[in-house]
């Protein structure tokens, strides 16, 4: 077979079969997105600056643009190393994460609420669980085995930020201030809706570790 022929069957295959995207890399970019917002977020409950504030919002932005770009990857894949509705779920779930980063804030600017402890707690907790799901994102490729301890450290965080979320409800439905009340509640509620959505990323992780190994 000549060269020509060769580089022609070789085009030909690959129309055929296309070659497989990098999902491993594709979900270690999100996941480091995420990390970078959470970490933003903490940032933000320390200090309330606004600056910070936006930046997470542009954040949301950049999150939107991968969360399509891997939708896009996960459409047109031929096959991939993960089942297809584990990837899709990783990849809203991930997203989502960054939506309620940003409703959080972009919902106190609005309402006229600066950061208080509770939300500052419930922001680290958050952090570090998206640090674990980045750390076993991160393994599929070369250690699945080992990013259950990292879905499990996901877990943890998550439920620290609901025993949070519920001794914040306790602090706030003290006097007679019930649209503070009711305002405050509705920050409290995002950031442990964010948390949700970092409990079935982390769910999602270990049926991905579980099918792989």
């Amino acid at each position: 077979m000549s060269q020509d022929q060769a580089s022609a069957l070789r085009r030909l295959i690959d129309r055929v079969f296309p070659k497989t995207p990098d999902f491993f890399v594709m979900l270690a970019d999100q996941c480091h997105q995420v990390t970078h917002t959470t970490g933003l977020l903490v940032d933000f409950m320390e200090t309330g600056n606004p600056e910070i504030g936006s930046q997470i919002r542009r954040d949301e932005h950049e999150a939107d643009r991968i969360k399509v770009r891997n939708l896009h990857a996960l459409n047109e894949a031929f096959s991939t190393p993960i089942d297809r509705e584990d990837l899709y779920r990783a990849i809203m779930d991930l997203d989502e994460i960054v939506n309620y980063c940003k409703t959080t804030v972009s919902e106190m600017d609005v309402l006229g609420l600066s950061p208080d402890k509770h939300c500052l707690e419930m922001a680290m907790h958050i952090k570090l669980g998206t640090d674990a799901l980045a750390a076993g994102y991160g393994k599929l490729a070369s250690a699945p085995s080992a990013a259950a301890d990292d879905a499990d450290n996901a877990r943890k965080a998550e439920r620290r930020v609901e025993k949070n979320y519920r001794h914040a409800l306790a602090d706030l439905f003290q006097g007679d201030d019930y649209i503070h009340m009711f305002k405050r509640r509705e920050i409290y509620r995002h950031l442990s809706n964010a948390a949700d959505r970092m409990a079935h990323c982390a769910n999602t992780l270990h049926d991905i570790v579980v099918k792989m190994c």
